[in-house]
């Protein structure tokens, strides 16, 4: 009975253990800021299907803005992308997705070309495109990734069409945004960044 009881004892004691990891795992997610709730959308992807939030809902999700014939820094963006699938389990259930601020030149074709220049697997990894009108719905006001076009006058190359952000956004499985991150500039390491965005994307993931 004695011996019977202490298994008992260990049985109650690894729930307790367990129960106190699922506490902290919610705590923690509670710690991020809610800082917007994504709206629905009606969008294209590479592969001219339509997508829409409920395709990425019940996912986390990496977001970034770019413009295919950029030539500053939405080729490191999409670089730092690519090193986030890489640094992802090819089974995890996280999605990436990168918008286009220049959906006259970016087809569906055209970002595909682009993202295969990336490695990009397209089974984790989307590349949105669509009117102007529903991408400026969802990169400014839901993802608060901002895109300005460049006034001819005012460009610096002939490729100089648009000013963007340059953030990686985190979304959760409920289609909040939940973390915004800075990618490069004056002061900002990516080495560092990294590790951040990948650490709050395994908290939302609950792991």
């Amino acid at each position: 009975m004695l011996w019977v009881g202490f298994g008992l004892l260990l049985g109650l004691l690894g729930l307790v253990y367990l129960l106190s990891l699922a506490e902290y795992g919610r705590a923690r997610q509670k710690a991020l800021p809610v800082i917007d709730q994504i709206a629905d959308f009606t969008l294209t992807n590479q592969d001219n299907q339509v997508t829409t939030l409920a395709d990425l809902t019940n996912h986390v999700w990496v977001a970034d803005i770019i413009f295919t014939r950029c030539a500053g820094s939405c080729p490191i963006m999409s670089t730092q992308m690519k090193s986030l699938q890489a640094a992802l389990p090819s089974t995890s259930p996280v999605k990436l997705v990168t918008l286009t601020c220049n959906p006259e030149y970016d087809s569906p074709a055209v970002m595909k070309r682009y993202g295969e220049r990336y490695d990009a697997d397209f089974s984790r990894w989307t590349f949105l495109t669509g009117t102007a009108k529903e991408l400026a719905g969802l990169a400014t006001t839901g993802l608060k990734l901002g895109a300005t076009p460049v006034a001819p006058q005012d460009r610096t190359s002939p490729t100089d069409f648009f000013i963007h952000s340059t953030i990686f956004v985190v979304v959760d499985k409920q289609a909040r945004l939940r973390g915004i991150f800075q990618t490069e500039g004056q002061g900002v390491d990516w080495a560092k960044v990294k590790p951040q965005i990948l650490a709050t994307v395994k908290e939302l993931e609950g792991g």
